[in-house]
């Protein structure tokens, strides 16, 4: 493992957050409730940890800017425009609670 500096690290992992955030707002086909199906994990509960993030650093956050922020736009317009209903094999194992972080 590299030996990086504390500001290079932070760097990296920024860069990282940015890329996950941009890949995510391309795959408008992917739904939330296929992410935390498969992966225990969504768009929103990326915004909450954002937002988690802020407010320890005494950064003052609401839940719909931390969402535009991942979204890269307000939320409910996001939702208009991409999110469909989901299916009922996806409503059952989301159901089943297989996934760790619920919102």
């Amino acid at each position: 493992m590299p030996d990086l500096s504390k500001e290079q690290r932070i760097a990296l992992e920024a860069a990282a957050f940015r890329r996950l955030r941009d890949h995510l707002s391309e795959r408008t086909d992917v739904q939330n409730i296929d992410l935390m199906n498969l992966a225990g994990f969504c768009r929103n509960c990326l915004s909450n940890w954002y937002r988690e993030a802020a407010e320890a650093d005494g950064i003052a956050m609401t839940k719909d800017e931390s969402r535009e922020i991942v979204y890269g736009m307000p939320y409910d317009e996001w939702r208009q425009k991409y999110q469909r209903d989901a299916s009922p094999e996806a409503q059952a194992a989301f159901a089943a609670g297989a996934t760790g972080d619920r919102h």
